[in-house]
């Protein structure tokens, strides 16, 4: 008998209150990294009304204009640039916190080995995760969402459906057959609009400009439930309607709920805080392991402690696809990898890094950022190779 099963999973637009401070935030580190590519940066946004408060704390070599880099990303993101006031509350990063990373607890034992000087700015666990269902590695009700976001983010700002403004969002459940993805069972689209929009015509162009072209690899059929603005008008929107706040979409960043998620955001994170570069290593390592055809769905948890450069534990999950056993692919990864904070930053270039770029549409499957990198199969399949001939 086959079994039937849901999933679901949704995106944001750039306009969205939470993502406009995400953006901002990753804006403000870039700029940040491209003046000192040795900034240390944890900037958090938050965004009410006609607010926009930046805080946190950054040590920078070089002066950074703060409002004139919050003013060029409301601008880019469909806002009035000019039609906010702009508050920013920045500090030096805590000399106990630069301390502990700027001397490894392996260094200051006397480790002189490759990357052991750097330890990691925080403690915690974070995951990775990656599934063949899509070639780009993310679960398919999530990549759908994120492309309807995009493409509606595209149509705004090039005039195809008149009316319609920054903010937004799209869910979409997929309905899954024996594990597999069989067909869309519901679309939902709600997007902020002119006060004199009709709602019916909105649907229509909706369908016609958004939905059709997001949807030709895994086309909806008739029995689809398309909900578009199911609240009804939708008129207020973006920060005037709803605070947003750095760090508050993780699962838009990540994947979706579908797959783990640590404890902490990326979004105003210099690299050598894990939650974000740890992350992002985990990643792919999953992606590399399905790549490789050692299994087809692969979750990583990498858990680091503040000031210490090697992580106090790896572990793999293959949810019982793995072609070999998960504690196989841990040794074979440990040989793979290297995981400490320094070797990460250097390995995916994360000092010189747009990470705006990745801030909205989700981190990963979201076009060719080094971390998504496959580069490293071969050899995973090689070291797990030695170690079932050692078995």
């Amino acid at each position: 008998m086959d079994m039937k099963t849901y999933k679901t999973a949704e995106s944001v637009c750039a306009g969205h209150p939470d993502k406009l401070c995400d953006f901002i935030a990753d804006s403000i580190l870039d700029a940040c990294l491209y003046k000192d590519k040795s900034s240390r940066v944890a900037c958090e946004v938050m965004a009410a009304g006609r607010r926009i408060i930046v805080a946190g704390e950054i040590t920078c070599s070089k002066p950074v204009d703060i409002r004139y880099i919050v003013r060029r990303a409301l601008e880019k993101v469909g806002y009035n640039p000019y039609g906010f006031l702009i508050y920013v509350f920045i500090r030096k990063q805590s000399r106990d916190i630069a301390g502990g990373v700027d001397m490894s607890i392996e260094a200051r034992n006397g480790d002189t080995s490759c990357y052991a000087n750097l330890g990691a700015g925080d403690q915690g666990t974070v995951y990775g995760y990656a599934t063949n269902e899509t070639n780009e590695y993310i679960p398919l009700p999530l990549l759908l969402s994120h492309k309807i976001c995009k493409r509606l983010d595209t149509v705004r700002r090039d005039n195809l459906i008149h009316g319609i403004k920054p903010d937004g969002k799209a869910q979409v459940t997929v309905e899954y057959v024996n594990g597999k993805p069989k067909r869309v069972k519901t679309i939902v689209v709600s997007v902020q609009h002119d006060k004199d929009k009709d709602l019916d015509v909105l649907k229509s162009e909706i369908i016609a400009e958004v939905l059709h072209p997001v949807f030709t690899k895994f086309p909806f059929d008739g029995d689809t439930e398309i909900l578009v603005n199911p609240s009804g008008r939708f008129v207020e929107g973006g920060p005037k309607a709803d605070t947003g706040l750095t760090g508050r979409k993780l699962m838009v960043d990540t994947y979706g709920g579908l797959g783990a998620h640590g404890g902490g955001a990326f979004s105003g994170k210099d690299p050598t805080k894990v939650d974000r570069s740890g992350a992002y290593m985990a990643r792919c390592i999953a992606k590399n392991i399905v790549f490789a055809e050692l299994a087809d769905e692969c979750q990583v948890a990498i858990s680091y402690a503040i000031g210490k450069a090697d992580p106090v534990a790896v572990q793999i999950d293959t949810f019982g696809t793995g072609k070999v056993s998960d504690e196989v692919l841990a040794k074979a990864v440990n040989d793979v990898f290297h995981m400490r904070p320094a070797a990460i930053i250097n390995e995916f270039c994360l000092r010189n890094c747009s990470f705006a770029e990745y801030s909205t549409y989700g981190h990963f499957g979201n076009g060719y950022p080094t971390w998504e990198q496959t580069d490293k199969y071969r050899e995973l399949r090689e070291a797990v190779k030695r170690y079932e001939d050692n078995d």
